[in-house]
C-alpha cells in the first residue's frame, strides 16, 4: 500500500470519528447523562445551573432602557451580564450551541413566517410570568429542584404537564382558524458553510482563553466564574448535540405521542437525585440555594402559565437560548419578550409584596423561606423520613411517569394532533 493510500485511510478515519462527534445528533440520553455531569461538576463546587435569574437580569436593563425602570422599581446601577452568574452562564451556553452548530455545519439564521413571531412574543410573555411565580423555569424551578429532592419541582411538574396540553389545544385551534402570515420566506444558504467548521472551532479556543484568563484574574469574582464559563458553554453544547429540550419533554408525548426526551429527562433524574443527595448529605452544596420558595401555588400555577408558554414560543428557557446559538431569530423574539415579562412581572409581583421572603428557623425542620407563593419544600425534611423515603417517593414518581409515556407511545390515546 503507497504512502499516499495509508494517508488517504489515515485522514478518512479522523473524518468519520469527527463526523460522529461533531455532526451525527447524540441521542437523548447520551445528552441527559452528559448533562448530570456537568451538574454534578457544579454541585461539587457548591453552585448549581439556573437559567431564568440571567434572562430576568437582561430584562432589568431592557425596562431601564426603554423608561419603565423607574416606574416598576428597578434600580439603575445592575450587575454586569458577564458577572452575574446565571446571566454569564446563560451567555456561555449560547456561545457553546453556536460552536457546535457550526462545527456541524448546521447554524443557519432560520426566518420564520411572520405570524410565528407573534407566537414567540406571546409566548415569551407567558414564560416570563410563569417563571417568576414558579421561582424558575424549566431549569430551576422544575429540573433542577428535582436533582435538589425539591417538591417543588414535581408541583412544577404537574403545573407544566398541564399547561402542555392547554397549549396544544390552543396552537390547534389557530392552524385551524387562522391564516395570515404563516407562508415561511424563501430558504437563503449561506455563503460561508464551507467556512462554519474552522469559525466553530475559533469559538471553542476564544472561551478557553477567555476561562483561562479569568481563571488566572486577580479580580477574585472572575477567578470563581471560569468554571462557569466552562460548563455553561458544555451544556450549550450538549444541549445541540443532543437536540436536548424541557419542552419537548411536555409536548412530544402528547403531539406525536414520541416519548425519547421525556424517558431521557427521567434518566437525568434518576442519575441527578442520588448525586445531589450525596453532595448535600457531605455539605458540599446547601439544598435552599437551589429550591424556590413557591411550593405549591406558585410551582402549580406557574408551571401552567409556563407551559402554554413555552408551546407557542417553541422552546424553554434553555432550548431557547440554544436555538438562537442554532440562528432561530423566532427564539430571539421569545428571549426578548420573556426577558422583558420576567423582570416586570417580578416587579410587579415584589410591588404585591408576594415575594417578599420570611425566613422560618423551625419551619419542617430546616432553614426555609416562606413568600406569598409558597415555601421551600425539602423533601428529606417535608417527608420527615430522610433521604430513603426521599429517593422511593422520587423513583416511584419517575416510575408511574414512565408508564403513562411508554402506554401513550403504543397507544397514542393521550394525543392532542
Amino acid at each position: 500500500m503507497s504512502d499516499s493510500t495509508n494517508k488517504s485511510v489515515w485522514l478518512k478515519g479522523f473524518q468519520e470519528d469527527y463526523k460522529t462527534v461533531f455532526v451525527e445528533p447524540w441521542s437523548a440520553n447520551t445528552g441527559a447523562i452528559a448533562l448530570v455531569i456537568l451538574m454534578a461538576v457544579l454541585m461539587g463546587s457548591g453552585l448549581f445551573w439556573g437559567v431564568f435569574g440571567g434572562i430576568k437580569l437582561w430584562g432589568d436593563y431592557l425596562n431601564n432602557a426603554i423608561g419603565l425602570g423607574s416606574l416598576l422599581g428597578i434600580k439603575e446601577q445592575l450587575e454586569s451580564p458577564l458577572i452575574h452568574r446565571i446571566s454569564l452562564m446563560n451567555i456561555a451556553l449560547v456561545m457553546g450551541a453556536f460552536s457546535a452548530a457550526l462545527l456541524s455545519r448546521q447554524f443557519h439564521i432560520n426566518h420564520p413566517p411572520r405570524l410565528e413571531y407573534v407566537w414567540a412574543a406571546a409566548g415569551g410573555t407567558l414564560m416570563g410570568v410563569g417563571a417568576t411565580l414558579a421561582g424558575g423555569c424549566t431549569t430551576g424551578g422544575f429540573f433542577v429542584p428535582l436533582t435538589f429532592s425539591s417538591a417543588s419541582g414535581w408541583a412544577m411538574w404537574a403545573g407544566l404537564l398541564i399547561g402542555a396540553v392547554t397549549g396544544l389545544k390552543l396552537l390547534l385551534w389557530t392552524m385551524e382558524n387562522i391564516t395570515w402570515g404563516c407562508t415561511a420566506p424563501a430558504y437563503r444558504p449561506s455563503r460561508f458553510k464551507k467556512w462554519h467548521p474552522l469559525i466553530g472551532a475559533l469559538v471553542v479556543v476564544f472561551v478557553l482563553y477567555w476561562a483561562i484568563r479569568w481563571l488566572k484574574s486577580s479580580e477574585d469574582i472572575k477567578a470563581v466564574r471560569a468554571l462557569l464559563i466552562v460548563t455553561g458553554f458544555g451544556i450549550g453544547f450538549v444541549l445541540h448535540r443532543s437536540r436536548f429540550c424541557l419542552s419537548r419533554v411536555f409536548r412530544e408525548p402528547f403531539m406525536t405521542a414520541e416519548g425519547e426526551m421525556t424517558k431521557a429527562l427521567m434518566l437525568a433524574v434518576a442519575l441527578g437525585t442520588p448525586i445531589g443527595a450525596a453532595f448535600i448529605s457531605f455539605g458540599t452544596i446547601d439544598p435552599y440555594l437551589a429550591i424556590p420558595a413557591r411550593f405549591w401555588l406558585g410551582s402549580v400555577l406557574g408551571g401552567v402559565i409556563f407551559g402554554i408558554g413555552m408551546v407557542f414560543a417553541g422552546g424553554c428557557a434553555s432550548g431557547s437560548l440554544w436555538r438562537i446559538g442554532e440562528g432561530h431569530l423566532k427564539l430571539v423574539m421569545a428571549v426578548i419578550f420573556f426577558a422583558w415579562s420576567g423582570s416586570t412581572t417580578n416587579a410587579i409581583l415584589g410591588k404585591f409584596g408576594l415575594l417578599t421572603a420570611d425566613i422560618d428557623i423551625d419551619f419542617l425542620d430546616g432553614l426555609a423561606e416562606i413568600t406569598g407563593l409558597g415555601y421551600q419544600a425539602f423533601m428529606p425534611h417535608l417527608l420527615g423520613g430522610g433521604w430513603g423515603s426521599t429517593l422511593l417517593t422520587t423513583y416511584v414518581l419517575l416510575a408511574i411517569w414512565y408508564i403513562f409515556i411508554r402506554y401513550n407511545e403504543s397507544t397514542s390515546k393521550f394525543t392532542v394532533f
